[in-house]
């Protein structure tokens, strides 16, 4: 409290009381006040992600016998060849090669999965007998909140399962494709808890240990025969197709009037 003199009119002087100013309040943390859009970048700051995530699922034939190596080393040089010039976009997902076929699983950026597809059809159409044939894009999970995989693994199926029924004769492509769906994830989610950073990967005994999240061959076989599903060289036209069309009364002479 502070004095001061103060006549008021009277002659005799009086207290005036300054209450003093609440700095108090100034200084005390104020709460916070954010929202959807400030938490979603808030998560994607945290998961340290510079680009849009997404995870394409692919199907292809094979030749019989082909080695692990050829397959893993062509994956390796693609990869390699584009990280030089998509920095910081790493490949992460799992190839399964059974005796004639492969299951791929990728996930990056967008413009790493468009350049793995460009390759694909640059080596299709210059070599005759490039080893991968008939690949087909299953579906592709755009912007997804986070990976499945640490790194890029490869897993040899290497004892081929018999199976008493042929599911593609009795189940329809609807159904065909929800039980591919449900094993992949179902796998994917496996492997995500299993595998530890640092360790090689579900290595080539996977029909060992996790016989019944394998998805049968004939499936993968049937998917790629299938007519509803796009190739990567269907998929790169319409990538590349331009939205916008012009039409045909936007370009008469003279240009209509517009009221």
């Amino acid at each position: 409290m502070e004095v001061k003199q103060d006549m008021g009119g009277t002659g005799h002087p009086r207290p005036i009381s300054k209450r003093a100013f609440p700095l108090e309040s100034l200084l005390m943390p104020q709460v916070p006040r954010s929202n959807y859009l400030h938490f979603k970048e808030e998560k994607q700051r945290l998961q340290l992600k510079k680009f849009l995530l997404h995870r394409m699922f692919l199907v292809a034939k094979i030749p019989a016998n082909t080695e692990k190596k050829d397959i893993t080393e062509y994956y390796e040089q693609v990869f390699q060849s584009i990280l030089k010039r998509h920095l910081e976009e790493a490949v992460t997902g799992l190839l399964l090669i059974y005796p004639t076929s492969i299951l791929h699983i990728l996930e990056s950026s967008n413009g790493t999965l468009f350049q793995i597809l460009v390759d694909y059809v640059d080596r299709q159409k210059s070599e005759t007998e490039f080893f991968i044939q008939g690949m087909k894009i299953i579906v592709v999970s755009h912007n997804i909140p986070a990976r499945f995989f640490i790194q890029w693994h490869v897993s040899v199926i290497k004892v081929p399962v018999m199976y008493l029924d042929d599911v593609t004769q009795s189940q329809s492509l609807e159904e065909l494709i929800s039980e591919f769906l449900m094993q992949t994830h179902k796998l994917a989610l496996y492997l995500f808890k299993t595998i530890k950073v640092g360790t090689k990967g579900p290595g080539d005994n996977l029909h060992q240990v996790a016989p019944e999240l394998l998805l049968p061959e004939q499936i993968i076989m049937y998917l790629c025969k299938s007519a509803e599903f796009m190739d990567p060289e269907t998929f790169l036209k319409m990538y590349n197709k331009p939205i916008h069309v012009t039409l045909d009364s936007e370009v008469v002479w003279p240009a209509p009037s517009r009221f």
